[in-house]
């Protein structure tokens, strides 16, 4: 069983706790705080974990020539690439206030650090625990830092191969062991042909010390539900208010009410995976009771035979006798009674049941 760590104050993950949601609003507020503060709480009223958005220090992330970059899509927010993303961009103080209401109402708050700068203003804004984006997975120098700071981790892995993958372990894993992989495609909206799920078994196999998790950019709820059947104990979702606002991200997120059912989904499938220990069950009592089975007697049997298969058959009886898995292990035994034709076998007919016969 992978091992479990503390991701948040009093939350841990892996091993049988339930899996962690994140709402992973990203940029889709539009650079409004209010927009921002309203999907905290939408994420909050739907069931999830923990909100989550995307901070860059630009100047870091992008060199110059990037953010001079002509950008003329339909989502854009400026003429130039560093205008549309310093549109999106809140400022220091405005993660302050979005990290206060988060507490304020009672989830979880935290951000992709997306750049290494980015990475120092959250810790010194004392976010639970880092979220690395699939862009900086294979970021080597990036990483080492970020685990030094001795937060918890989630690693996505879009664009990443199972050797880079099995590198990030090795570099994380001897200065922070609190870290977790999520599978990931980093496309948007993504296909159900490009999803691999069984890459979360993969990691499992590859990586059993550590919780192994899902992060989806797929449309719907299925594939994500999938996931956390399959064991994944962190689940990330972009979310939106509107599919339709101007943004790429948008369509490849959950409404509010997709993502209300989704939690719903989650904690249903957990509670549906139960115990691996296959026996009757007090709920199925009442049916075993009305439509169990039990061996009788095929033919009249006199006092004394000794059973053979062809004087017995399997019927629902009254009273309850010997289950039909027992009616190889009654042949061979011999009968105190006469037993008349159709009559249910009991183990007060049979002589030495309890020791010779084993069911």
């Amino acid at each position: 069983m992978a091992r479990e760590f503390e991701l948040c104050p009093g939350r841990r993950v892996g091993g049988d706790q339930p899996c962690f949601i994140i709402a992973e609003i990203g940029q889709n507020h539009q650079g409004d705080l209010d927009i921002a503060k309203r999907m905290i709480r939408m994420v909050k009223d739907c069931g999830a974990d923990c909100a989550k958005f995307q901070k860059s220090e630009l100047e870091y992330k992008f060199n110059k020539k990037a953010l001079e970059r002509p950008y003329t899509s339909k989502h854009s927010w400026g003429k130039t690439y560093g205008e549309h993303k310093r549109h999106l961009e809140f400022s220091h103080d405005q993660y302050r206030e979005l990290k206060k209401y988060a507490e304020e109402i009672g989830i979880f708050f935290t951000a992709s650090g997306m750049d290494e700068m980015a990475v120092e203003f959250l810790h010194e804004l004392d976010v639970p625990f880092f979220k690395v984006g699939s862009g900086d997975t294979n970021n080597f120098p990036y990483l080492e830092k970020t685990a030094k700071k001795g937060r918890p981790m989630v690693i996505s892995s879009g664009m990443q191969s199972m050797s880079t993958m099995h590198q990030v372990y090795q570099i994380v894993k001897p200065i922070n062991p609190n870290f977790c992989f999520l599978q990931c495609t980093s496309a948007y909206p993504l296909q159900p042909e490009d999803v691999n799920l069984r890459v979360i078994s993969a990691y499992q196999s590859a990586f059993p010390d550590i919780p192994i998790g899902y992060s989806g950019h797929e449309t719907g709820i299925a594939i994500s539900v999938a996931a956390v059947a399959m064991g994944a104990k962190v689940l990330e979702r972009h979310v939106t208010l509107d599919k339709t606002w101007k943004g790429s991200d948008h369509q490849a997120s959950l409404e509010p009410n997709e993502l209300a059912d989704l939690v719903k989904a989650i904690r249903t499938v957990e509670k549906a995976m139960g115990s691996p220990i296959k026996q009757l069950l007090p709920c199925e009592m009442a049916c075993n009771e009305k439509l169990g089975k039990s061996v009788v007697a095929k033919v009249a049997i006199p006092e004394g035979a000794v059973l053979t298969l062809d004087m017995l058959t399997v019927k629902v009886g009254e009273p309850k006798g010997f289950p039909p898995e027992c009616i190889f292990d009654l042949v061979g035994q011999k009968v105190k009674r006469s037993i008349e034709e159709d009559e249910t076998i009991t183990e007060q007919a049979v002589e030495n049941h309890v020791k010779k016969v084993k069911c």
